[in-house]
């Protein structure tokens, strides 16, 4: 009887035994590394022209890789040029008007005015003295003389010419002081505004050739030659190269396992064996999904949190929307932690 209680305690301990030993197995191996699902993620770009046009030439397809300021698409610009060609004709004749009346009037033209005021003085000249020998003639004839007729001609010959000299007088003094400044300033104003004119449509003539921004790969070619397009049609779409991660899913029971910086092995189904290195870059710290307003302990186990696992993939490997595995050793950083 006591053999049987002997040896059903020795049986009894083994199994304790060896089901301690499994136990810690397993927990040491899940405390070690952390195995984690997700997919790669790339970042896109969507470029479009920023004006209206006709669409002249695509230079890349899908999977070709450009380069960051590559052009890659170009539109029609020939109504732009002739408008880039009149603008520059504008320019320059209102820049001509500017140099002519800082300038000022040339010596001929000054000299003209000079012998056209001299002519208008002579001529006031003879009228006064027209008008003087008729009086004479008159006062010594008794008004017998001269006709009424005669001395009203001799008086608006005065007046003409007492107003021509008047006037040729301002136009000299107007030439030598030359142009008012309200109108030089106007006509400065003028250029400026035709010269921000002319910028603007120069910038138009530069917006018509679309560029890569980043290096990257040619993921979509939405448009073809001889579409319209215009600032809400995406022309490409790019897949940026880098920054590349994958987006992975944890557990809020491992959220205190796994810190940013963490090292990280990313594997997939098509290399197995030719892992890619990556680090923790990112761990949401908001859960996926609304929690229930009541929890036990085992809903709280449900939730999930996003982690980003930021990759360098030198050879690019990995696509986008790949599925991949990620595993971390969250022994090493345990042993970091212990050694700060």
């Amino acid at each position: 009887m006591n053999k049987k209680i002997i040896a059903g305690a020795v049986v009894t301990a083994l199994i304790v035994t060896a089901g301690a030993i499994w136990l810690f197995g397993r927990n040491g191996n899940d405390s070690n590394t952390l195995t984690l699902h997700g997919n790669v993620d790339i970042r896109q770009v969507s470029l479009a022209f920023e004006d209206n046009g006709r669409i002249s030439t695509l230079a890349v397809d899908e999977g070709d890789r450009v380069h960051a300021g590559q052009v890659i698409a170009t539109l029609d610009t020939r109504a732009l040029k002739i408008q880039e060609q009149q603008a520059l004709a504008q320019l320059d004749a209102q820049k001509q008007t500017v140099r002519e009346q800082q300038a000022g009037a040339r010596p001929e033209e000054v000299a003209q005015s000079r012998a056209q005021l001299a002519s208008a003085q002579a001529q006031l000249q003879k009228a006064t003295e027209d008008i003087s020998r008729i009086q004479r003639i008159s006062a010594s004839t008794g008004g017998k003389g001269i006709s009424k007729q005669e001395m009203d001609t001799a008086r608006s010959n005065l007046r003409i010419a007492q107003a021509s000299v008047k006037e040729r007088q301002a136009s000299l003094t107007l030439m030598e002081k030359g142009v008012r400044s309200e109108q030089r300033e106007a006509s400065v104003a003028q250029v400026r505004a035709t010269e921000a004119q002319l910028a603007l449509m120069q910038y138009h003539l530069s917006q018509a050739e679309l560029r890569a921004p980043v290096d990257a790969i040619v993921r979509a070619r939405l448009q073809e030659p001889g579409d319209m397009t215009g600032p809400q049609k995406s022309v490409y779409t790019l897949a940026l190269s880098q920054p590349k991660w994958v987006r992975v899913w944890l557990n809020e029971s491992d959220l205190g396992r796994v810190k940013s910086g963490m090292s990280a092995q990313i594997t997939t189904d098509s290399f197995p064996d030719k892992p890619v290195t990556g680090k923790v870059g990112f761990i949401s710290s908001v859960a996926e999904f609304t929690p229930k307003s009541v929890q036990t302990e085992d809903l709280r186990t449900n939730l999930v949190f996003e982690v980003r696992i930021v990759v360098d993939d030198q050879e690019n490997v990995l696509r986008m929307g790949q599925p991949a595995t990620v595993t971390l050793n969250t022994q090493q950083e345990t042993q970091r932690n212990a050694d700060h």
